[in-house]
């Protein structure tokens, strides 16, 4: 199940706004035993109807599990200074390490 908050994400881009902030725009609220809930709500847009934000379920969750994959692509690409050391001794070597470590990372990370 994919968070509320992501879902709101998804809502605001749909309708026009690209960025949320949750500490000024939309508050957010764990209420005891039970699920978050928006708790106020400063956009130029409607608050969303509990049936619209379901209405996001699966768009969020393919993209919190995209999140997820980016964010360890990003720590196994390394540093982008031991990127530029790959390219360059590539270049020097006419070798292709660097292409085949992003090839590694992409099979072994698949988005699909």
């Amino acid at each position: 199940m994919s968070q509320l908050s992501t879902k709101i994400k998804l809502y605001c881009k749909a309708n026009g706004v690209n960025t949320v902030d949750f500490t000024k725009d939309v508050k957010l609220l764990k209420q005891p035993d039970k699920d978050v809930v928006i708790d106020s709500w400063n956009l130029s847009i409607d608050e969303p109807t509990d049936e619209q934000l379901a209405s996001y379920e699966t768009a969020g969750n393919t993209a919190e599990a995209t999140a997820g994959i980016d964010a360890t692509r990003q720590t196994e690409y390394g540093s982008w200074q031991s990127q530029m050391e790959m390219i360059y001794k590539d270049q020097k070597d006419g070798t292709t390490t660097f292409k085949d470590h992003c090839d590694k990372v992409r099979s072994d990370n698949p988005k699909e």
